[in-house]
């Protein structure tokens, strides 16, 4: 039997108790079972460290911030530089997966050449009402252009090939403070093919 790669999943945290639990259940109860959560704390002062700490699993690491920053794509990097996968996933504390999202993603990097692998979600509101984000195909392969005109990649949906993220310059822009994942996105494809997982594996 083929070993599973390990997949490391960061988790960024200020004051998140409130869909937290949502969040990490979310990958506890994946079908695919080889991965770490990476969760960072960026000085949290409600029940989130609590929470987290709950957790008797030991694939669940927790690092506290020596010091708030206030930019999420600095905390970002922190939290990167503790992954120890073969490929990085991201979850927010306010959004969660389908059981099967890393099943799903992780043979679409069979395929050396691709370096990021993307999905469908659902937005899902307070009343329950949930809306899909594309019901046209995504695009796939070196797509470049088609992004820089239509961008569908949504952070929470992302895994990336850890080489592919070696082989930039520089990881998350610690400058930008909401469009971080789209330069990352931007900057992986100008190299790497990306391939989609066409149907909705979170929300």
């Amino acid at each position: 039997m083929l070993r599973q790669p390990l997949v490391s999943i960061i988790v960024n945290c200020f004051n998140g108790e409130e869909y937290l639990r949502e969040a990490l259940d979310s990958i506890i109860t994946q079908t695919y079972k080889n991965w770490e959560i990476i969760f960072w704390d960026n000085q949290s002062n409600d029940t989130s460290a609590k929470i987290f700490k709950s957790y008797q699993d030991k694939r669940l690491k927790y690092y506290l911030a020596p010091s708030h920053t206030k930019i999420l794509y600095e905390a970002r990097n922190y939290a990167l530089q503790k992954t120890t996968g073969d490929f990085i996933a991201f979850l927010d504390v306010d959004d969660f997966w389908l059981p099967d999202k890393l099943e799903k993603q992780i043979p679409l990097f069979n395929d050396p050449k691709v370096g990021l692998v993307y999905g469908n979600l659902w937005y899902l509101f307070k009343t329950k009402k949930k809306k899909i984000l594309r019901k046209k195909s995504l695009p796939t392969g070196m797509i470049l252009n088609k992004l820089l005109y239509d961008y569908v990649i949504r952070l929470t949906t992302i895994i990336v090939r850890k080489k592919a993220l070696e082989s930039l310059k520089y990881y998350f822009n610690n400058h930008f403070h909401i469009i971080g994942d789209f330069d990352l996105s931007i900057r992986l494809a100008t190299k790497w093919k990306i391939n989609c997982v066409q149907s909705p594996i979170a929300f």
